[in-house]
């Protein structure tokens, strides 16, 4: 099996669980319906993306006992609308609507970077260094901490938030460094690091990105 294959298997049962969530516990608030709707069309258009535009990343071969692994430690994404249909949590509606406002930016970036970084790839290969990635070096990943930093307000507990901390640190970090060493082999990618940030924007730098530059991520 592939990386991809765990990691779909749990986007694709996200909305039917929180859905079969609310049932069990008759949670059917205000904020429990946004983290459906939210958490449930994330894990749809990741499917689609994998249709339309897959990461090559997700491509690699797993035994079926990590895979199965893989599944389990994402299954800890689960614990927020557990939290929420379990405890029947009302969020303020300020809160629901800056969730929503997170989740959105989050979506945009996540998968608009993915978009560029695939069909730029496609045709040519090199760093790339305009649209979503001139000033961050890796917005796919801004995009989807913010995407499961919406969940965790919504959850308003630490527990989730202990979670989605310890993927950014023990996942994100990592991927992001190896890309880093990756890109370090093309000459002009010391230029490139100094004007953006390896996860934030870096907006203070103003020195111009050369439209003769190429990327590959």
């Amino acid at each position: 099996m592939k990386v991809k294959h765990a990691i779909n298997l749990h986007k694709g049962m996200t909305g039917p669980l929180v859905l079969g969530l609310m049932l069990a516990y008759g949670s059917f608030g205000l904020t429990a319906w946004v983290y459906l709707v939210l958490h449930g069309t994330y894990g749809l258009m990741w499917l689609l993306k994998d249709q339309i535009y897959p990461d090559k990343q997700w491509e690699q071969e797993l035994s079926v006992g990590m895979g199965i692994l893989t599944f389990v430690l994402l299954m800890a994404y689960w614990v927020a609308p557990w939290l929420i249909t379990s405890q029947s949590v009302d969020a303020p509606v300020p809160l629901i609507a800056g969730a929503i406002a997170i989740y959105i930016l989050g979506t945009f970036l996540h998968y608009g970077s993915d978009a560029q970084k695939y069909f730029t790839l496609k045709y040519r290969s090199g760093l790339i260094t305009e649209g979503f990635f001139a000033r961050c070096r890796n917005p796919n990943y801004l995009g989807e901490a913010l995407i499961y930093g919406s969940f965790v307000l919504l959850s308003m507990h630490w527990l989730p938030a202990i979670i989605w901390g310890g993927f950014i640190a023990g996942l994100f970090v990592p991927n992001m460094l190896k890309k880093d060493k990756s890109l370090s082999r093309y000459p002009e990618f010391e230029a490139y690091k100094a004007r953006s940030g390896l996860f934030f924007p870096k907006v203070l730098s103003f020195n111009a990105i050369s439209a003769s530059e190429t990327q590959k991520v």
